[in-house]
């Protein structure tokens, strides 16, 4: 946190600058279709700011297309075969990685159709959506958002990591979800998230966010 200087903004204005940015980007690898990360605990709820962007993107005459991972969880036999509260399984075996690259990132690559999956599984009734596929035209932005997103070499071509302190994190995290929290410290530990990502936001008061990057 030391090495990154934070100035106070509201949202409204933090989902504009992020547009803004957003239209400034010249991919590394030509894709025409740039790939952004809104990476938060839930607690965090970095989706509210993906959909401001998202928001923001419309009214300057861009597409986008809001993916949440949520909707990319693997089945619940799999997620919770060692029980309900298993840290380490929420951490490395909760989300369908391999879903993600195969119906979100590959239709994104040079060559592909632009065609993403918005979500494969429904979380609260464990079953398949069976959503159609949607095209992302070339301009448009993928705006992915969910926990853990820097630790798996996703080729995002710009990152936002909506940071909770500890106490923070705990104080809004519900009673019922915070087994999770020792998987964020981890995140934190072995990924260090809020100096990785090209953008911070700093979210502890919801009513008066900040940011730098």
């Amino acid at each position: 946190m030391g090495r990154v200087r934070l100035e106070a903004i509201t949202w409204e204005r933090l989902g504009d600058l992020l547009a803004e940015r957003l239209l400034d980007l010249k991919p590394d690898d030509g894709i025409r279709r740039p790939r952004i990360a809104f990476d938060g605990a839930p607690a965090a709820r970095p989706g509210d700011l993906a959909e401001r962007v998202a928001e923001a993107l419309r009214t300057r005459g861009r597409p986008s297309r809001v993916v949440d991972t949520h909707g990319f969880l693997r089945p619940a036999s799999l997620r919770l075969e060692y029980g309900h509260h298993d840290v380490d399984a929420y951490y490395d075996g909760w989300f369908d990685t391999g879903a993600l690259w195969r119906e979100v990132f590959d239709p994104l690559e040079p060559g592909g159709d632009g065609r993403i999956l918005p979500d494969l599984r429904d979380p609260v009734t464990d079953r398949a959506t069976r959503s159609p596929y949607v095209p992302l035209p070339p301009g448009g932005f993928l705006l992915l958002h969910g926990p853990f997103l820097l630790r798996h070499w996703f080729p995002f071509d710009l990152t936002v990591h909506v940071l909770l302190s500890p106490p923070a994190l705990r104080r809004r995290t519900p009673e019922a979800d915070r087994w999770t929290l020792p998987a964020f410290a981890r995140y934190v530990e072995e990924t260090d998230p809020a100096a990785v990502a090209d953008v911070l936001v700093r979210a502890d008061d919801p009513r008066h966010p900040a940011w730098g990057g």
